[in-house]
């Protein structure tokens, strides 16, 4: 395999983060990043926002809160 670069490295992290790449493409981005510590760092800041989000989504909002978001939303589909 040869070195992608840093260019082609970092315009595909988002996806190589979410497993979307495949093949070639993934192997090349996992073989740079075993050998670029700038990457590495991007792909580690990377990782732990893509974990912060998933879980601040995973918290689910009060009771309250919901059926008043629903309720509006109910609200505004009946009169439009």
């Amino acid at each position: 395999m040869t070195d992608c670069g840093c260019s082609k490295a970092k315009a595909d992290l988002e996806e190589y983060l979410h497993n979307e790449l495949r093949g070639a493409d993934a192997s090349d981005i996992r073989e740079h990043l075993e050998n670029c510590t700038s990457c590495t760092e991007e792909h580690h800041v990377g990782l732990v926002l893509t974990e912060a989000v998933k879980r601040a989504c995973s918290e689910t909002a009060p009771e309250e809160l919901r059926a008043q978001v629903l309720a509006r939303l109910r609200g505004f589909q009946a009169t439009h």
